[in-house]
């Protein structure tokens, strides 16, 4: 009974490790920056002219809100400090979204079960056929532009997979932060 009670854990913990080891990790952002730029010389950040939503579009103006919200964040936890309104910033930031139909190919699904009830034990596999999905694809993009020769120095990217709690403050924070994951601290 204990050599049973042992396979099984043996047998679960595998399984275990096996699927955890199939789950995909979030994807990583991607970032460029100039490298001739010290970041030390930058203090302040403001916003870049025209990037404002129309005030007629009130979903846009929530989703705005939000983005621009979790880079103010970011950017004071690396030190930054926000320019007063009429001052020029040493970084100007912007920011834009996209969104793209994608598909997504799921060649075969296998699936381990193990378990137990009583005495017993059993077990079973099964495959599923391939499939195909269409899912949406939300991408991030932040950059950062030195105010004073008007270049941008800094840029970074993150897409992921939308779902319906994507535009929510918390997801969308979330993904600013893995945007600006690399953003150089002060």
């Amino acid at each position: 009974m204990l050599a049973r009670l042992v396979r099984t854990i043996v047998v679960a913990t595998a399984v275990a490790g096996f699927l955890a080891g199939c789950a995909a990790p979030p994807p990583k952002p991607d970032t460029m920056r100039d490298p001739s730029v010290n970041f030390s010389n930058f203090k302040t950040f403001g916003w870049t002219a025209g990037g404002a939503v129309d005030a007629g579009d009130a979903p846009l103006q929530l989703l705005d809100a939000n983005i621009r919200a979790a880079i103010v964040d970011v950017m004071k936890r690396k030190g930054y400090v926000e320019a007063p309104a009429g001052t020029t910033p040493d970084l100007r930031i912007a920011y834009e979204t996209a969104k793209a139909e994608k598909l997504e190919n799921n060649p075969v699904r296998v699936g381990i079960g193990v378990g137990s009830w009583g005495g017993n034990m059993g077990g079973s596999v099964s495959m599923g056929s391939p499939s195909v999905r269409n899912f949406t694809e939300g991408t991030l993009v932040v950059h950062a532009i030195d105010a004073a020769r008007n270049a941008e120095v800094w840029q970074g990217r993150v897409s992921g997979k939308m779902t319906k709690g994507s535009v929510e403050a918390a997801a969308i924070h979330q993904a600013v932060e893995r945007a600006m994951a690399d953003f150089p601290v002060r």
